[in-house]
């Protein structure tokens, strides 16, 4: 299949101020591949944010991921109760000022069967759009933006995000490389400088998510991702304050150092696709958890062919168990973002997976 999609040809990225909703552009296509991609082994919505609350800038840090993974045994299976497809959800929300991180986590059956047409579906997901739904968790297109609804025990999230951007191909026009092997590349969409406005709630405290919020939303399906030596990635995805945009990641074998890198940098109208070698992530300084016992780098610098920049987490216990739905423990949360002349530039998520254990898709 991706064989099949790569044929249809590159095309040229999406024009500034075009809205992301009613373009195409080969080989992803709007609205459809905003949708789910069920044919495929593996997919996610993942979106992160800073919320600025009461004055405050960086007051909370927010994120909201859904997972969809295929079940080939059971692709076969007649019944409606067959689960052909998992769908997964995380969910947290990093209070800044208390110096904690709030997190949740579901995971359900799907049919594959459009949503609303199984009623012994609890997830599911459109083929045509971004709509997807876990339980009473859900994430949408609606009008000009998207709309996430969660309720956790401890915490809730009632967000409208709208797009100031256009689309953002990762990679060679939404192909992003992965691994040494072509098979280990994902299709790959990110919209950063989301506007969000809506409302959090804390312990029953509610707060206003104020204007100058901001989210990042990464798209990302493949048949196969990972190498075999990989154990992990660290990834970066930062909104920063000139309106540009800057993702950068790395995979990492069992010595640590980097089996492949890669990312890009927007600003104004030009994008820059980092290549294999241009990106490294050099650990300045390590946080220990004491769940896991994981040392993980809280303080980075990142050396990319646009800049320099120091990555420091604003809170440094941000690590999530999900060993009750994706069954990994890895570090994910809000951090700030200096230039190489130590200025603050942005703020946007760093995550960092495989340091309690190997990571597995």
């Amino acid at each position: 299949m991706l064989g099949r999609r790569a044929a249809l040809g590159l095309g040229a990225s999406l024009a500034l101020g075009q809205p992301v909703w009613g373009a195409a552009t080969p080989p992803i296509v709007f609205p459809r591949d905003a949708g789910a991609h069920p044919d495929f082994a593996t997919e996610w919505w993942y979106v992160t944010g800073c919320a600025a609350v009461a004055g405050d800038a960086a007051a909370f840090g927010f994120q909201l991921t859904f997972f969809r993974s295929r079940v080939a045994k059971a692709q076969g299976m007649q019944s409606g109760l067959a689960a052909r497809q998992l769908v997964f959800a995380h969910a947290a929300l990093t209070d800044v000022k208390g110096r904690k991180l709030w997190h949740d986590q579901r995971m359900a059956r799907w049919s594959g069967d459009a949503p609303g047409q199984n009623p012994a579906d609890t997830a599911s997901a459109s083929t045509q759009d971004t709509g997807i739904r876990l339980r009473d968790w859900t994430l949408e297109h609606r009008g000009s933006g998207l709309e996430a609804r969660l309720r956790c025990t401890d915490f809730a999230l009632s967000l409208s995000m709208t797009p100031s951007q256009p689309v953002l191909l990762q990679g060679d026009q939404g192909l992003s490389r992965k691994g040494p092997e072509a098979s280990q590349t994902s299709y790959y969409y990110s919209l950063p400088h989301l506007q969000v406005r809506g409302e959090l709630e804390l312990r029953g405290k509610r707060h206003a998510v104020e204007a100058g919020s901001t989210a990042w939303l990464d798209h990302e399906w493949s048949q196969e991702m990972l190498h075999p030596d990989a154990v992990g990635w660290d990834w970066i995805g930062i909104n920063l304050f000139d309106g540009s945009a800057l993702t950068a990641f790395r995979l990492r074998n069992k010595k640590g150092t980097a089996l492949w890198d890669g990312g890009s940098f927007r600003a104004a109208d030009k994008l820059f696709s980092f290549h294999r070698g241009e990106v490294i992530f050099q650990p300045l300084r390590a946080w220990k958890s004491p769940l896991s016992q994981a040392s993980y780098p809280v303080e980075w610098l990142v050396r990319t062919p646009a800049d320099f920049y120091t990555v420091r987490a604003l809170v440094d216990n941000q690590e999530m168990d999900s060993r009750a739905s994706t069954g990994a423990i890895y570090w994910e949360g809000l951090c700030e973002v200096l230039d190489s002349n130590q200025r603050l530039v942005g703020r946007g998520y760093l995550e960092m997976t495989g340091y309690a254990a190997p990571i597995r898709l």
